[in-house]
């Protein structure tokens, strides 16, 4: 599991003075970005070598309001590695220790000629890396 830290800004909250909710998923990309750069496969790289991740599900359950100026730990481990997708889990937590959000996010793999990349076979060092980062069960996300 790594963690990430995101500072909620002025523009991310609603006149309610709360974070919008579409912020979530937008630090949810950005704690996976943070985390395949921790794991020596930033997204820069995967595409430098033809590989690109789209987003094929969402899922994320509110349970907290975040305010701006909040520090929100963002915990991401991989929940499910397939030969072709994976499945990130996400457990967002302000300073007071309160979960906010809990989200996994679902992503393919494929080549840059659209075809889909067996990561055993065709990356071996990425697959590698996500599977010493895959989820057990005493983690808790």
């Amino acid at each position: 599991m790594t963690s990430y830290k995101h500072k909620v800004q002025y523009y991310e909250t609603d006149k309610m003075g709360i974070v919008h909710h579409s912020n979530y998923i937008r630090w949810m990309e950005e704690a996976r970005v943070d985390f395949l750069e921790k794991i020596e496969w930033s997204y820069d790289q995967l595409e430098k070598v033809g590989l690109v991740s789209p987003v094929l599900s969402l899922d994320i359950d509110y349970r907290h309001p975040s305010f701006f100026g909040d520090v929100i730990s963002i915990d991401v481990v991989i929940m499910e590695l397939k030969m072709s997708k994976m499945r990130v889990g996400y457990k967002m937590i302000n300073r007071e220790g309160e979960i906010v959000a809990k989200s996994e996010s679902s992503h393919g793999f494929l080549l840059s000629s659209g075809r889909p990349a067996i990561l055993k076979r065709d990356f071996p060092g990425l697959y590698e890396a996500l599977l010493t980062h895959l989820y057990s069960e005493k983690e808790s996300i």
